[in-house]
């Protein structure tokens, strides 16, 4: 991880094998990419799977924790505007 200034955010999931932590991460990364990269003061996300195959670890960095909370306080208007984002398919 980078050692540049700002601010970290960082979400750990419990989840039930490796195929899921691929569906996660490829669910989540599209949601940084289309969502939460254009919010003011995102700067990057890095995804870390466990060995295990039992979490997928989301760490963010923000320039600053301003930004952060920033994007906590607003985020929710974009998904009642856009909708929730990626979704499971029905089998």
């Amino acid at each position: 991880m980078s050692t540049e200034s700002g601010f970290y955010s960082t979400i750990d999931y419990t989840v039930d094998g490796h195929d899921t932590q691929r569906e996660f991460v490829a669910a989540f990364a599209e949601i940084q990419e289309r969502w939460v990269r254009v919010h003011p003061g995102y700067r990057s996300a890095r995804f870390h799977v466990s060995a295990d195959r039992s979490r997928v670890c989301n760490i963010v960095h923000w320039a600053s924790e301003a930004d952060f909370r920033h994007f906590v306080e607003t985020s929710d208007t974009v998904i009642r505007a856009v909708g929730p984002g990626p979704q499971p398919l029905d089998a």
